[in-house]
């Protein structure tokens, strides 16, 4: 599943564009993002390159006025709700590979 700050319809958008094969469920104002801390405000200036530049209106998307967004973020947690393993990064050009992860649920699905 994914979570993000996206208002559902502009996530379901999302999802179905880019035939998503998981849930992505909505995180209005970054309530869950926040509790983790992996959220970050937009500077100003770089506020001002999403919207001028990029047409990038992250208020409308998010439904509100914090231009706020969560950093990317991976957290793999296990059945008792422990989370086994974090990968966040500020770069959201940096991702960490899906196979880690599938080979840690593989690992704690035989614990």
């Amino acid at each position: 599943m994914a979570i993000s700050p996206q208002l559902p319809e502009h996530s379901r958008v999302l999802a179905t564009e880019s035939k998503l094969p998981f849930h992505v469920l909505s995180d209005q104002g970054n309530v869950v993002a926040e509790s983790f801390g992996v959220v970050i405000t937009l500077p100003q200036r770089l506020a001002r390159v999403y919207a001028k530049v990029f047409n990038i209106d992250i208020p409308a998307y998010n439904g509100d006025n914090s231009w706020t967004l969560p950093m990317p973020s991976r957290f793999i947690v296990d059945q008792q709700r422990i989370i086994r393993a974090v990968d966040v990064n500020l770069d959201h050009t940096v991702r960490p590979e899906p196979a880690s992860a599938i080979s840690l649920i593989n690992k704690l699905g035989k614990e």
